[in-house]
């Protein structure tokens, strides 16, 4: 029984998806089209590219962490929501800041750990303590 109530919170928890675990794919600013004013080659660390974009109806200039873009190249990025002025860091539409796909199996393979040790609990109490035999 203890068993078959940890294999269906397995279950259950595999299908309720990443916000079981904190992992969000929603993206967090606006999303815009771009041109590359000034690209970045990809040698060295920390590239950075400078992008010309339109936002709240006004031309802004940002930064874009990326690289190997050509000038003039069109790119989708998004925009933290509140930015403003020129200088705003954005990102690409296909990446997401701060974010780890580790975090599911991890947190998958802890919620399988605390079952089995739940049932492994079960098994002890019920079976009770073990009479050592007298000959």
């Amino acid at each position: 029984m203890a068993a078959g109530a940890g294999l269906l919170v397995i279950f259950l928890a595999w299908f309720a998806g990443p916000g079981l675990f904190g992992i969000s794919n929603e993206t967090q600013g606006t999303t815009v089209r771009a041109e590359v004013v000034e690209p970045a080659p990809c040698t060295g660390g920390g590239p950075s590219e400078k992008v010309r974009f339109e936002f709240g109806g006004k031309p802004v200039e940002g930064s874009l962490n990326g690289c190997g873009h050509g000038k003039g190249e069109r790119v989708d990025v998004v925009v933290p929501d509140g930015a403003s002025g020129d200088g705003v860091a954005v990102h690409a539409v296909d990446t997401t800041a701060g974010a780890s796909d580790a975090r599911r199996p991890l947190g998958l393979a802890l919620l399988v750990f605390s079952c089995f040790a739940g049932g492994m609990y079960v098994f002890l109490v019920l079976r009770g303590p073990r009479v050592p035999a007298t000959a």
